[in-house]
């Protein structure tokens, strides 16, 4: 597009890093607890109800739109620090050095080694009266985004330092939008299937300890690969391996 290769066997570590961080950012202990109520606020439709199938199709627009407004916010920040990555080309080298550490920290919060206060904490804006309509629910999903940053702030602080190692705004950009679409689906899932999933949303909430030890490891894996240069070795590994994947682009 525009003469810039956004897609190649160097992306695709961080495509999938990008996807796994947004499904563990959806595991959070303030996003997976709150997300049938909020379901039921943007739908206008009460949790006994949502197995009916008119109710059903309300829950998934005010999903679709909830996921639309939140994916706004985190392309406009792929945006910017890709941007700004850019700008700060010449000092690529230092700049993954310290993001790879920072992650590292983030995760080893998750794992229990230590607690930060902050990211214990989550920063909830007010979008207003807007329950049951499509505009509400977007309004909400960039209140969400704003809003929810202390606590999957880890998560998306990688894929933010991701998309600033990148050499081009539209991969960086790329990256915030699968980070977006990993959060998102996992909402879309949920107001289609809410009834059958209760159990398995119940699950998670009684396992949130164990499941935070598990995003804590795979974050202080992610900074690993980030201060060792681990990406490049995967790069090249899945070109050697898989060298149909040289003619992306």
């Amino acid at each position: 597009m525009f003469g810039i290769e956004i897609m190649d066997a160097s992306l695709l570590p961080a495509v999938f890093v990008a996807l796994l961080a947004g499904g563990i950012s959806f595991l959070s202990p303030c996003v997976l607890p709150v997300v049938p109520p909020y379901l039921a606020y943007m739908s206008g439709v009460s949790l006994g109800e949502m197995d009916k199938d008119g109710a059903r199709g309300k829950a998934i627009l005010a999903a679709l739109f909830f996921v639309l407004g939140l994916s706004t916010v985190f392309l406009l920040l792929g945006f910017a620090a890709s941007a700004a990555g850019m700008a700060l080309l010449q000092y690529q080298d230092w700049f993954n050095t310290a993001a790879g550490i920072i992650v590292m920290v983030f995760g080893a919060h998750f794992v229990g080694v230590y607690r930060i206060g902050f990211l214990d904490r989550e920063a909830r804006l007010d979008a207003g009266d807007r329950g049951g309509s499509a505009f509400g629910a977007y309004v909400l999903g960039l209140a969400f985004a704003f809003g929810w940053t202390p606590c999957i702030g880890p998560q998306l602080g990688a894929i933010l330092s991701l998309a600033a190692s990148e050499a081009s705004v539209a991969r960086g950009t790329l990256l915030l939008g699968v980070y977006a679409f990993g959060l998102g689906v996992p909402f879309l899932l949920v107001a289609a299937y809410l009834p059958k999933l209760t159990g398995a949303l119940t699950w998670m909430k009684r396992h949130m300890e164990q499941i935070e030890r598990v995003m804590g490891l795979l974050l202080w894996t992610i900074g690993l690969l980030m201060l060792t240069g681990g990406f490049s070795a995967m790069s090249f590994w899945l070109l050697e391996t898989f060298p149909a994947l040289a003619t992306l682009g």
